[in-house]
């Protein structure tokens, strides 16, 4: 019988031998899934950490680049009807009569003014900060109205002309200043003009548009937070 079927003692300790094998080389991957896991896991957790750290430098950073602003211009907002905005970093040039003629893309002559006087200063605000701007927008908003007989479409369009034919019309000029004249490189890099046509209006608590303050200049500094945190990923 034994010849037949086996020695089921010889059988049971192969098969327990088997189990046991097979019981050993699942732990052994578990461990190394386990491993695995907590390698990731730390990996992740430096991430988040570096992520954490570019996040509190850009909050600083922010607030140092607010701070500056306001100490360099705080005493001439109310007389060219501009006002800083902290969390966009934006010097926003409010009065659309002071900007320019209706329709026109031509800088007025107090504008011009304007724009003498607060660029260069601007330019030496931002001096400290240049590691961290990515880029300095230029953005010119609209209204959403055109005339009554334009579609509420064809004005999105036309406003969209007008607010970047504003918009170049700015750079062009301060670009041109001889002011700043050593700053024309670092300009061409880093000073964009971007139109919004009426994307962007301002809206009272009712929700209506209020156009007088829709038309509007800016001039706003993007940091390199978000390009520092991608790379941090993509490392």
């Amino acid at each position: 019988m034994n010849h037949l079927f086996g020695n089921p003692s010889r059988r049971s300790h192969e098969d327990s031998e088997h189990w046991m094998s097979v019981s050993d080389l699942m732990a052994g991957l578990m461990m190394v899934f386990l491993f695995i896991s907590i390698a990731l896991m730390r990996q992740a957790y430096i991430e988040r950490d570096k992520i954490i750290e570019v996040a509190e430098a850009y909050q600083q950073n922010q607030v140092a680049i607010y701070d500056a602003l306001v100490d360099e211009f705080e005493g001439d907002m109310k007389k060219w009807d501009a006002e800083i905005d902290k969390d966009n970093l934006a010097v926003l040039f409010k009065s659309p009569d002071v900007l320019f003629n209706i329709g026109s893309t031509r800088l007025t002559s107090q504008f011009q003014e304007i724009l003498q006087d607060f660029f260069p200063r601007y330019m030496g605000v931002l001096n400290n900060f240049r590691t961290s701007i990515d880029e300095v927008r230029i953005e010119g908003h609209t209204s959403s109205i055109w005339n009554h007989s334009t579609s509420e479409d064809d004005a999105y369009f036309k406003n969209m002309a007008l607010s970047q034919g504003r918009t170049r019309a700015v750079l062009e000029n301060v670009y041109r200043l001889n002011s700043v004249e050593i700053e024309k490189p670092w300009i061409k890099k880093h000073v964009a003009a971007v139109g919004f046509s009426s994307s962007r209006p301002i809206m009272d608590a009712a929700g209506n548009e209020i156009r007088e303050r829709s038309r509007r200049v800016s001039f706003r500094v993007i940091t390199n937070a978000e390009t520092q945190i991608r790379k941090i990923l993509q490392d």
